[in-house]
């Protein structure tokens, strides 16, 4: 006989939380299916709210918070509070560690964790609820989970889902995971305590391009320990942003504050670390800094905090999409990030912070954090989303949507490793990957080291490697994996790690006996196989460029893997612009062979001095590896033709006179008449390359002959027959001579044609001639019989009646052979002399 739980003691465990106040509304919400909550820090809404649904719900609660450490301190919060051992009836399970009985109430677990959970049981058999803690953090897990839960909810009405933060855009959420009508919207108290913030401003800045300057390190552990002397005998938290700068702060205060205990906290600490930060200390234990990332700024409390130093620093994720890098920054944190940290100080009684930076750098912060999706490397969620049966994440509903080109590129990635197909949902291996708790890159390389020899353990102990902070190892993976298994620095939990993952891995039939860091590197990242082009500087199959750090144990290596790459500027990134952060050096071999599936013949087009020239290269991705000439194809006229008018317009074709001249009277009849006569401006001419000038392209650049020819298939049928009659390309005058008629240019709308003629071939012309069916005048620049311009008019009955005769009275002398008659209107048109005239008599 299976005995029901006992219920939680919600009363015992809402004791002194403000967001026990709001019980009914989150009780009315919870109980119609969703419900976002919206509870300051201090608020105890992580401790109450999940024991709150179970209650409600009368099932099986899952929690996510963003980090391992958050994980386990809320936790073992629940647990003491419910009087259960750990493991019981509260919960916990991150990537490698797991502390949670089956028929356990609540169950504390990271965004990713449950998102595999989620592809391998879509319905969460089992499972009453789900609250997603800390939402307003964006993360790129977070924003993915809350998408698939709207799935889940359509499937499964009897799933309630609650979204919790500090901060949100509430309605958007309520919107997303409500379903058919947004979910109730819960505003919790908050807990008021006073917080007095202060500036503490430093001499220098806070950071350059290598990351946080080693004299605002400490100025910021300077600050720490002045304001800690003096603020009686709470604990102090100091927030730097990268892990080694919590390293370099926690060095200083040490310096700074000898007597002091000084701890550290981030995610790569071991658990017990970890959990002695977040713990408190006990009741006797002398006052302590706890220096940490921005791993405390919401998601856990660090009891007994009255102080807080802030950096105004964080790390953050930046990609680069022009080099098609991403990585990690320092920068300004925004106002709400630093809002957040001055509040930890006020949790749970009267506080101080102090920002190590002026009131006006604070002013000058971005308002909020940008969502890490807008950023981030979207490889491992677009694996997830094909494994989900929504490649691209189409049809789903997001807060932000992935952008398209991160899209684009993430799935053209996984290609590349062959975990997706062409038309984007996994390939067998692709379904194998997403199933392992790795990246999706680490997970190929696991699953395909076998392949090559590389043995179960050592796979499992590189692919470890790649995962640490090494930004002063020279980039060499090599030197890393000598240090670690030394027994160096974070040794054991990368041996744990190893271990960890080496059981995903299958062994090979014959074991490797030279190095394997590289091609294991190349496997998780074949884009990133790269060749030598420079003394430190190296061009990757993905086309982008990156140097070595100077010193680095690549130096001299004609082909390397690199893990990563980012923008750098000065003399480490020598004119590429980007720097090697972690690599490793392959045999040439290896390279062809790892990045076979990159290797390609094609044809290399361009034209020299007016011709096409045509390679034929066979390249590794961007990387060529060698080059044939080869005879031009209309195709490879016809991208030749495309790149030369992308790169100089419209003018760099072959135009001749006749070319102009018939572009410049369809234009005429376009502006006089539109359609169906066709639109020839630049732009429109550039826009339809395939429609009037490459539809048969020849195996050479269009002449001057196939420009027209391709003007002349754009006329209109029948119309084209009127070209003649409605734009002719000469109009004959009195004098019987036929005149060329100097048409607008295409791009001048205004501009009429021109006809220039001498004066004494229009005698007697009165009606100034009008083309495109009498709609347009002719404008006349009237000639000396040397040639000269006169006038210009488009009226001649106005012309010969005034200024006519101060021209006559002008030119006559300079002309005498050429006749002037006092009466233009009944003299004769002519070209020809006095002189002639009368021989002609």
């Amino acid at each position: 006989m299976t005995r029901e739980p006992r219920p939680f003691d919600l009363q015992r465990i809402g004791r002194g939380l403000p967001v026990a106040e709001a019980d009914g509304a989150l009780r009315a919400a919870l109980a119609g299916g969703s419900a976002v909550v919206v509870a300051p820090p201090g608020s105890g809404k992580t401790t109450y709210v999940p024991p709150l649904a179970a209650a409600v719900t009368g099932g099986r609660v899952l929690v996510t918070q963003p980090r391992r450490v958050a994980v386990r301190a809320a936790a073992r919060r629940l647990a003491e509070l419910d009087g259960a051992a750990l493991g019981e009836r509260v919960g916990y399970a991150v990537r490698g560690d797991r502390v949670t009985a089956a028929d356990a109430l609540v169950e504390f677990v990271t965004p990713g964790l449950l998102l595999r959970r989620l592809l391998a049981d879509p319905g969460l058999d089992g499972v009453a609820a789900v609250v997603v803690d800390e939402v307003h953090e964006r993360s790129l897990d977070g924003d993915l989970l809350l998408a698939m839960l709207a799935d889940v909810r359509q499937l499964r009405d009897d799933l309630t889902v609650a979204a919790m933060s500090a901060t949100i855009d509430a309605g958007q959420v309520a919107a997303q995971i409500g379903g058919d009508s947004p979910a109730p919207i819960v505003d919790a108290p908050a807990a008021l305590y006073p917080l007095d913030i202060s500036y503490a401003p430093g001499a220098g800045p806070r950071s350059d391009d290598r990351g946080v300057t080693g004299a605002f390190v400490d100025h910021l552990a300077a600050v720490a320990a002045d304001a800690h002397a003096h603020d009686g005998d709470g604990d102090a938290l100091v927030f730097a942003p990268a892990v080694r700068d919590v390293e370099a702060v926690a060095a200083a205060l040490r310096r700074h504050a000898p007597r002091a205990e000084v701890l550290t906290l981030h995610g790569r600490l071991p658990r017990a670390e970890q959990d002695r930060a977040t713990a408190g200390r006990a009741p006797g234990d002398p006052p302590r800094f706890v220096v940490s990332t921005s791993l405390a700024e919401s998601s856990l409390t660090v009891p007994g905090v009255r102080l807080v130093i802030d950096s105004g620093l964080a790390r953050v994720l930046r990609r680069d999409t022009v080099r098609d890098m991403a990585g990690l920054v320092t920068r300004s944190a925004s106002r709400a990030s630093a809002d957040q940290r001055a509040g930890r100080a006020a949790r749970q009684g009267p506080g101080r912070a102090i920002r190590a930076y002026s009131e006006a750098d604070f002013g000058a912060f971005r308002r909020a954090d940008d969502p890490e999706i807008a950023h981030a490397d979207l490889v491992s969620a677009m694996l997830m989303l094909a494994a989900w049966g929504a490649p691209g994440g189409a049809g789903m509903r997001f807060l932000t949507p992935p952008p398209e080109g991160a899209s684009r590129s993430a799935r053209r990635a996984l290609a590349d490793l062959g975990l997706v197909g062409p038309d984007g949902r996994l390939t067998a291996d692709g379904a194998r990957a997403a199933r392992l708790p790795a990246d999706p890159r680490a997970a190929r390389a696991l699953l395909a080291a076998a392949e090559w020899g590389v043995v179960p353990r050592e796979a499992g102990e590189i692919v470890a490697a790649l995962e640490g902070d090494h930004r002063d190892a020279g980039g060499d993976l090599a030197r890393i994996l000598a240090e670690l298994r030394g027994g160096g620095r974070g040794a054991r939990e990368w041996a744990r790690e190893a271990d960890r993952l080496a059981r995903y891995a299958a062994a090979p039939a014959a074991e490797r006996t030279e190095r394997a860091d590289g091609v294991v590197v190349a496997l998780a990242r074949p884009e990133g196989i790269a060749r030598r082009v420079g003394e430190r500087a190296y061009l990757l199959a993905r086309g982008t460029r990156a140097s070595l750090p100077p010193r680095s144990g690549l130096a001299g290596a004609e082909w390397i893997a690199v893990h990563d790459a980012q923008r750098a500027a000065g003399g480490a990134a020598r004119e590429t612009g980007a720097v090697v952060r972690l690599g490793a050096a392959l045999t040439e071999e290896d390279a062809l062979a790892v990045g076979a599936p990159l290797v390609e013949t094609r044809r290399d087009v361009s034209v020299v001095d007016g011709r096409i020239r045509v390679r034929a290269v066979r390249a590794l991705g961007a990387i060529e590896l060698g080059a044939t000439p080869a005879a031009a194809t209309p195709e490879d006229a016809r991208a030749a033709t495309l790149d030369l008018v992308a790169s100089a317009g419209i003018a760099a074709l072959a135009w001749d006179d006749g070319a102009r001249a018939l572009r410049a009277r369809m234009a005429l009849l376009r502006r006089a008449l539109g359609a169906p006569w066709p639109d020839v401006s630049d732009a429109a001419l550039a826009a339809d390359l395939g429609g009037w000038l490459l539809a048969a392209p020849a195996p050479r650049l269009p002449t001057a002959g196939d420009v027209r020819d391709g003007l002349r298939a754009l006329l209109p049928w029948p119309d084209a027959a009127r070209l003649d009659e409605l734009a002719p390309e000469r109009l004959e005058v009195p004098s019987g001579r036929a005149v060329r008629i100097a048409y607008p240019n295409p791009e001048d709308p205004t501009a009429p044609p021109v006809v220039a003629v001498k004066l004494q071939e229009l005698f007697g012309l009165a009606d100034t001639p009008r083309l495109v069916g009498g709609r347009v005048p002719v404008l006349f620049h009237l000639l000396s019989p040397g040639g000269h311009p006169l006038a210009v008019t488009a009226d001649l009955a106005s012309f010969w009646n005034g200024p006519y005769g101060d021209v006559r009275r002008q030119m006559r002398g300079r002309y005498p052979k050429h006749p002037w008659p006092e009466d233009p209107w009944t003299a004769e048109a002519t070209r020809r002399t006095n002189r002639a005239l009368r021989a002609g008599e």
